[in-house]
Formats: C-alpha cells, structure tokens, sequence
C-alpha cells in the first residue's frame, strides 16, 4: 500500500487525529420555532486557526476568530454578534448558534451526498408572483424567484424590504423543499407544485394551509391580481421642497449634518441602515462599489445606522460590518431602532431596512428606493443595480446649484 506523507503523519499520531478533525462539508439543522431547517457549513485549520462559514449561494459569510480544542469549537461571528458553539461527539456537532437577542440549536453531521429522487421534478425555473400574503407593510403579493437545474433548486422571495437571501433544496417526495442559513434570517420553504400549474407556499410554517400561491406574472396579470409592490414608489418625502436633514455623530462621535461644506453641490444617497439586518448586509458592498466608482465625480453615501443601545454605546458589530465590506463612505449612529420613525419625520410611509434616499445637488430628494435585493433575486437584483446606477448618473449630470 503507498502512503502519502499526511498519511504517515497521522498513523504516527495515532487515531486522534482524524477524530479530531472537523476540516470539510457539514450537513447541518437549526431549530427555529419547533421547526428544523437544513443548511451547509464548512470548515477548515484547527486549533486557534480554525475557520468556518455559512453560505448564501456562491457567497460565505465567514468567521472571525476562533478555536477548536478538546472536541469543543467556538466561532465568533463578528458581523452579527455571534458566537457558534458546538461540541464534537461520535461524529456529530451539537451547540448553540447565539446572537444578542436568541439562542439557536444547532445540529451536524459530515456532509454525504444525497440520493437522486426517484421521481423527475417539474419545470418551476423563472418567476412567479406570490398572492394571499401578510404583510406588515400593506404588500399584497411578492416575487418569487426560481432557478432550478433537474432536482436541485435555488431562489429567493423578493418583499419590498428586500429577499430573502439564497434558498436552495431539491425535489423531493412531490415538493420541493428549500432553505438558507448565512448567520442572519434562517428560512425554510416548502413548494408544492399543484395540477393547475400554481404553486403552493409554505414559508417558515407561517402560512401552511392558508393559500399563498405563486402564479406565474402573465397568469397573475390575467386574473387581474395585485402586482408586487414597486421599491421605488413605496417611501417617499412629505415635503420635497426641504431638504433631508441629518445630524448625527459618527463613530468617532464627532457630528455629521447634511448642512457641511463636503455634502454642498453633492449628489447625497442616505441609506437608512443597521448591522443587524440582512438586507443592509446585502446593501453595504454594492454601496461601496458605486461610492469608489463615482465619488471623484461629486457623489457621498451617508449611511445612517440605527442600533439597539448595547450596539450604541459599544458598537463592536458596526465596526465588524464596516470593516467586512471595506466601507469608507460615512456611516453615523442615527440612534436607537425604535427611535428611527421619530427622528425621519420627514420620511413618508418609510418602513422597509434599507431605505435608500437619492439627494440632487440642490439638496432635495429626487427619489427613494425601499429595500435592496441579494444575488439570490437573478434579474431582480441586477435590475435593482442598474436602477441604482441610474439613478446616480442622472443626477450626477445634473447642473450644480446651491442647496437650498
């Protein structure tokens, strides 16, 4: 038999070594409201060089720091507070996933790969308009984004608010079951494809057995039934004839308003943001792409952040997501979360994490965008890009004049 040198290294060791060993693919579930939902996470080094991650489709969400001693791992997740705990015992992890507001069990085991279904799975690929959800922002329907490739399937369902982040699953039994875990807004959905060509929804048990269908948009326009909302209509300004003021201090404390000399004859996006939330993760790196690209052509980003009070009066989870994504636009501590509608008195029906406003030169608000789609929405996200671009564009070319 011939025996590579890693090999000869561990038969040397002796058998702890591969016992110890959590390098690879897991298999993993979360338990969220008495329901288990599946994802992937990886792994690699040991020791205090460990490193693990989630995914989001393509994307990882990877660990900061931690160790792997003693059949015993620790994970810190900086960009959301969290710490992965897990104990390796006869071939499986078992812990506890835990951010500042709940504590999530989680369960692995070494990934293997799944056997093929023995039923060929029905062509569900492209988009579909959701109809008979609930929702808290007075949406009638949402978008359902599918691709799919024989039995394996990945997606998103698109709110206003934005998606929610990469699904993926295959076909199994007669439905399709698909789920996402990245660190942030766990997800299971369930699709069960119905004689009629519609789709059946069940998202996180929210909605089993209360009729949310997916109609493909020709089928939904036919029927005459409400139309996802539009991003760009929802939020608006009372009053476009003042300017969006802010003043806030940033996170070295020293005050920002939208009255200095640096935002004068600039075209200003304020992102209404926090590090909590997912959506904004999706946001903060295409932000900082478009602020390299045309900054020097007169553009400035201020991100207004708002936190929970621990977050505020030590923002380590702000600090980890602004170095994550390489920001060096502004970013200002706006206050607490449910301080947000008060201090945006200005905003009009503003209820969607992010909110994007879009200042001309003048200082006044020429349009918003609610929410921001990941990857996961396909042509959705890429139209929301170029809309943003746009949008820039356009107003960058604007003749500068003084803010009112």
């Amino acid at each position: 038999m011939k025996l590579t040198r890693l090999t000869c290294i561990a038969l040397l060791a002796g058998p702890g070594v591969w016992a110890q060993s959590i390098a690879g693919l897991w298999d993993a579930t979360l338990t969220q409201n008495g329901r288990q939902i599946p994802f992937k996470i990886e792994f690699s080094g040991s020791g205090s060089s460990v490193k693990g991650w989630f995914f989001n489709g393509d994307a990882k969400e990877m660990s900061n720091q931690g160790s792997f001693a003693n059949g015993t791992l620790r994970l810190n997740f900086d960009g959301y507070a969290a710490v992965l705990n897990l104990k390796l015992n006869k071939g499986a992890l078992d812990g506890v996933y835990v951010t500042r507001t709940r504590s999530m069990p989680i369960h692995a085991v070494r990934s293997e790969k799944h056997p093929a279904p023995s039923s060929q799975a029905p062509n569900i690929d492209g988009l579909w308009v959701l109809e008979g959800v609930k929702s808290s922002k007075g949406e009638k329907a949402w978008s359902l984004i599918v691709k799919q490739n024989g039995t394996e399937v990945s997606g998103a369902i698109l709110r206003v608010d934005g998606d929610t982040g990469t699904l993926t699953g295959r076909y199994q039994d007669g439905k399709f079951v698909l789920s996402h875990f990245s660190g942030a807004r766990p997800s299971l959905l369930v699709i069960t494809p119905q004689a009629d060509g519609t789709l059946m929804l069940d998202l996180n048990g929210q909605h089993e057995g209360e009729g949310v269908i997916a109609y493909r948009p020709e089928v939904a326009r036919a029927k005459g039934l409400p139309e996802p909302t539009d991003p760009n209509q929802h939020t608006g300004v009372k009053d476009p004839s003042k300017p969006f003021a802010f003043s806030y201090p940033d996170l070295a404390g020293k005050i920002v308003s939208d009255t200095d000399d640096r935002f004068r004859g600039k075209v200003v996006l304020i992102d209404i943001s926090g590090s909590w939330c997912p959506n904004c993760h999706d946001e903060a790196p295409f932000l900082e792409e478009i602020y390299e690209k045309y900054h020097s052509k007169g553009l400035e980003i201020v991100a207004l952040s708002f936190e929970e009070e621990e977050e505020l009066q030590n923002p380590t989870r702000l600090r980890a997501f602004i170095k994550e994504y390489g920001l060096t636009y502004t970013v200002l501590l706006g206050g607490e979360t449910g301080s947000a509608k008060e201090k945006l008195a200005q905003a009009e029906n503003w209820d969607a994490w992010p909110t994007t406003f879009f200042v001309g030169r003048d200082g006044l608000v020429k349009s918003v965008h609610a929410g921001f789609t990941s990857p996961g929405s396909g042509e959705l996200y890429q139209r929301d890009r170029r809309e943003f671009i746009n949008t820039v564009e356009r107003l960058l070319s604007e003749d500068q004049t003084s803010r009112k």
